[in-house]
């Protein structure tokens, strides 16, 4: 799995998709970044899944995914036990232009 601290990585949570997809486009178009990585823990993979969809279907028609990894990290809860947490990376990216 990636790294959380990558720069061109957009860590899902429980604010509502529409934020995700916006910070998303500023990292494609405005920071000019070639792919980003949209990363989930438990039961905020859907969210990321959501993310992933609206940016493609609504704003960049041609958006290319170029990997999904999946996987589980063991994290402790407050009371001391060790639970098992699903993750996902979404590694997307803009299509690159003709003659480039």
């Amino acid at each position: 799995m990636v790294e959380p601290q990558s720069t061109n990585a957009i860590l899902i949570g429980k604010k509502p998709v529409m934020n995700y997809v916006l910070a998303a486009l500023r990292l494609l178009e405005q920071e000019g970044a070639e792919e980003i990585i949209v990363r989930a823990r438990g039961r905020n993979i859907c969210t990321a899944v959501d993310t992933v969809e609206s940016l493609k279907n609504l704003f960049i028609k041609n958006l290319v995914i170029k990997d999904i990894k999946i996987g589980s990290e063991v994290l402790e809860s407050p009371d001391g036990k060790k639970r098992r947490v699903s993750v996902i990376e979404i590694v997307v990216a803009k299509p690159k232009e003709e003659g480039q």
